[in-house]
């Protein structure tokens, strides 16, 4: 038989690269804290319409990338393929639009059968964060700070440029993809024809397109800033000013755009020059149509999302590995004691693992893999005595040490 592989698109978290991931998680959980944003957790999977209305039926992700499978009742249900639509869904089925406004965080992880890369995986993780019940451009403004906040709380926001754009409000929108259709329509022999259909069913989706020959159509498109009503030109007006007093610097790029109705006014990216092709790191908009779309009340949102994993990547060195302190028993000493001894140390905080058997020089040489910073010896005669042997990993110098100053102050013998 052969060996056991991972699933294709999927990677074990070990090491420094689970450092890297638990750092970006709990700095994103912590700056999310200071800016008033609680934790949710919704399941990883859900109804496959869940996804299927909130991402449009003709996006790639629904028509060519959701793991959606029939349970044994026959409901369809998918893998979550991102997180608003699921908080978007807790927010309808909790009762929580009677609460607004809502600020919520979230991490795990989302799946998508897309062709693996440097960064993007099949299983991959995402921070995020949703403010839904608030409409002032205020709201986007803070919203976009937070995401600022964990770049800077990482060390990598000298890596990456905000990049930010309005796609108005409904007005706007209608003209615009009014204007869209008659100059697609007048090139629809070269659209792709994926594009070809998107152009009768969302012609905004023909924006979003990968194909070559789509991309030469869409850089001479209408944009939309020439069709923004007097209200959505004071909204991205206001937007920036707030951007201003915030002390965050962007750059205007139109071609930031979303397909589906839901999405509003605001859309930005953090990018960056150091992943390669993957260059978005950190990526929202405004969507105030979702939630009624979901089958709840007009709500209005701004939110984001970041990939874990490319995050990590962006970091310029891995957390380091704990140190542990490790005990070796010599000879044989009671066993009652020992493992009384190991709790209590455990029990001021300090990372404390055994030596198990073998000779003393296989379980030094084990500490030495463990990042041990100390040793502790303890055999028959230190237990009679009640000390300790305590070697320093770092400096190789051994000191005894009495139980009592260990066990009342662990921490300052082996800060010395």
């Amino acid at each position: 038989m052969s060996s056991i592989q991972p699933v294709r698109g999927t990677h074990d978290l070990i090491g420094e690269e689970q450092r890297r991931h638990a750092c970006v998680v709990s700095t994103a959980r912590h700056i999310a804290g200071l800016y008033g944003f609680d934790e949710w957790s919704t399941p990883i999977f859900e109804e496959t319409r869940v996804f299927s209305r909130s991402l449009g039926d003709t996006s790639d992700v629904v028509s060519k990338e959701m793991y959606s499978f029939n349970d044994r009742d026959g409901e369809s249900l998918t893998l979550r393929p991102e997180g608003t639509a699921a908080i978007c869904r807790a927010l309808v089925t909790n009762a929580l639009t009677q609460s607004l406004p809502q600020k919520v965080f979230y991490t795990g992880p989302m799946f998508r059968h897309e062709r693996p890369q440097k960064g993007r995986y099949r299983q991959f993780h995402q921070i995020g964060a949703e403010l839904l019940g608030a409409a002032e451009p205020l709201a986007d403004a803070e919203a976009i700070a937070l995401g600022y906040a964990v770049l800077e709380a990482l060390g990598v926001a000298q890596y990456v440029t905000l990049e930010l754009n309005t796609l108005g409000d409904a007005a706007s929108r209608d003209a615009w993809r009014q204007a869209l259709v008659a100059y697609f329509s007048a090139h629809e022999g070269r659209l792709s024809e994926d594009s070809r259909i998107r152009l009768a069913k969302n012609p905004l989706r023909i924006l979003d397109s990968k194909d070559a020959g789509d991309r030469e159509l869409v850089a001479n498109a209408p944009m939309m800033e020439e069709f923004l009503t007097i209200e959505a030109r004071t909204f991205w007006d206001e937007l920036r000013l707030k951007l201003d007093l915030f002390g965050i610097a962007y750059t205007v790029n139109p071609a930031i755009v979303r397909g589906l109705d839901y999405y509003n006014h605001t859309t930005f990216e953090f990018v960056t020059n150091r992943l390669g092709s993957q260059g978005t790191v950190l990526a929202g908009g405004r969507y105030d149509g979702l939630v009624k779309q979901m089958g709840g009340p007009e709500v209005p949102a701004i939110g984001w999302a970041a990939g874990v994993e490319r995050l990590g990547m962006l970091l310029e060195s891995a957390p380091e590995a704990p140190r542990s302190v490790v005990l070796i028993p010599v000879g044989s000493p009671d066993e009652k004691a020992v493992c009384q001894i190991l709790q209590a140390l455990r029990q001021q905080g300090v990372r404390t693992e055994i030596g198990y058997k073998g000779s003393l020089r296989k379980r030094m040489e084990r500490a030495g893999k463990q990042n041990a910073s100390h040793v502790l010896f303890l055999g028959e005669d230190e237990l009679a005595r009640g000390v300790f042997r305590v070697k320093s990993m770092e400096t190789g110098q051994e000191d005894e040490v009495a139980t009592d100053a260990l066990l009342s102050d662990a921490r300052s013998v082996f800060a010395r």
